[in-house]
């Protein structure tokens, strides 16, 4: 079978990058075309006043060739949905560019509609979920007053409290869950986001587990760890999350400010895109030595993980998958975690070591102290799939979905998937 070209739709894409669901899309993306011959070509959004509305302006990335629609600065809510002028973008580029799988990502403020354009071409879609804008308006089940929702299935009924109209709500629903169930394949990073979101409604039968790969640690990471290592015996402890109560901020300030000891050091990743999240009045008072690390690309990513020995991943919600959970196990780190969904499956605590949501600082604080006491010591990482892992794996999710090429074409330009 010919290797396809794979039209990707995602909110964001470089060279406009931001969010795990994009480093996905842009590394498995890559790894397609490196290893297995794929032609990759990405559609994602900007909003820039000097462009006029849905414009579309093209770009390339290694390798990948880019298309941004301009999207107005103001539109009605329904249009973060479905969008018509979007999806006549899409249809246009479908028509262009032939491409023989549209794999639809992240699509608020895209809208639902491409999957229809790309449906009524006879193109089979893949739908992959990377969070719950599907069963929830609010996207990350995060209720208004700033707690996870807990639904479990999400039933609208109970969801008043959140939504402007009900009304427009249902409707919204009933959109997103016909466009959803016309897809050929649904995809979840985890067990825990497939569950939720088919028995919530969301295509129910039609889902995979796909499980996000990660950048594997360069040749360079161990040599860096033990250098710091032997520089510095004092344990180290890592937070990716921001100063904000969904990522458990409070509760870390909180428990280091408990310890009475100072015989560590912590590095903040400082990951704004405009504005910085971390201020000096943040780390006031704090023991230990508090360092912020800029905010790094994925080629980067050694460099922060060589200054840590402990990731502290203390989400308030439940996730569908912990990135940052997995760089830090492939890389031998050890990981102090809340019972926060998706982010559970890979392994990252032993049973009973998951730190409950809503906790408060008491038990983080007693595993800081063990942690402090235990000293520093290498894990063996655990099997971590990597991005070209997860390439090879959507080769052999696909490849049903796509129609055998004769026999001199795939003679000419190789058998997609015959690497897999």
């Amino acid at each position: 079978m010919i290797a396809p070209h794979i039209l990707v739709i995602n909110v964001h894409h470089a060279p406009q990058s931001y969010g795990g669901a994009t480093i996905v899309a842009e590394q498995v993306g890559r790894a397609l075309m490196r290893d297995h011959g794929a032609r990759i070509s990405a559609v994602s959004l900007i909003s820039r006043s000097d462009l006029a509305p849905y414009m579309v302006i093209k770009s390339e990335v290694a390798g990948c060739a880019s298309y941004l629609i301009n999207m107005p600065t103001r539109r009605d809510n329904i249009l973060r949905y479905l969008n018509p002028q979007v999806a006549e973008r899409v249809a246009q580029l479908i028509d262009s560019l032939a491409p023989d799988l549209v794999h639809v990502h992240c699509v608020q403020d895209v809208g639902a509609g491409v999957i229809e354009v790309a449906k009524a071409r006879g193109i089979p879609v893949v739908l992959s979920v990377h969070d719950f804008w599907w069963i929830c308006e609010r996207q990350f089940m995060i209720a208004t007053g700033g707690q996870y929702c807990g639904q479990s299935p999400v039933r609208l009924e109970a969801c008043r409290g959140c939504v402007d109209s009900m009304s427009a709500a249902r409707t919204r629903r009933d959109v997103l869950f016909r466009q959803a169930a016309s897809t050929d394949l649904v995809t979840y990073p985890s067990h825990f986001a497939l569950n939720l979101c088919e028995g919530s409604g969301l295509a129910p039968g039609a889902g995979r587990v796909w499980e996000n790969g990660v950048q594997h640690p360069g040749a360079g990471f161990a040599p860096a760890q033990a250098a710091r290592r032997a520089a510095n015996h004092r344990l180290s402890f890592g937070f990716v999350g921001g100063p904000s109560h969904l990522k458990g901020w409070p509760d870390i300030s909180r428990a280091f400010a408990a310890l009475n000891r100072s015989d560590f050091t912590v590095e903040l990743v400082d990951g704004g895109l405009h504005t910085p999240w971390w201020h000096k009045d943040d780390l006031k008072g704090l023991p230990g030595a508090w360092h912020i690390h800029p905010r790094f690309e994925q080629e980067d990513m050694d460099t922060y993980y060589a200054k840590i020995d402990v990731l502290l991943f203390m989400s308030q919600w439940k996730e569908t998958f912990g990135l940052a959970i997995r760089e830090a196990l492939a890389r031998g780190i050890k990981v102090i975690q809340t019972d926060s969904g998706g982010t559970t499956e890979h392994g990252a605590a032993e049973p009973g070591a998951l730190i409950p949501i809503g906790a408060g600082p008491a038990p983080l604080r007693a595993a800081l102290e063990a942690a402090l006491d235990a000293g520093v010591a290498q894990k063996a990482p655990p099997p971590i799939a990597s991005f070209e892992d997860q390439a090879a794996a959507f080769i052999r999710l696909t490849r049903p979905l796509l129609v055998p090429a004769p026999k001199a074409q795939a003679d000419r330009h190789g058998s997609w998937g015959s690497a897999a």
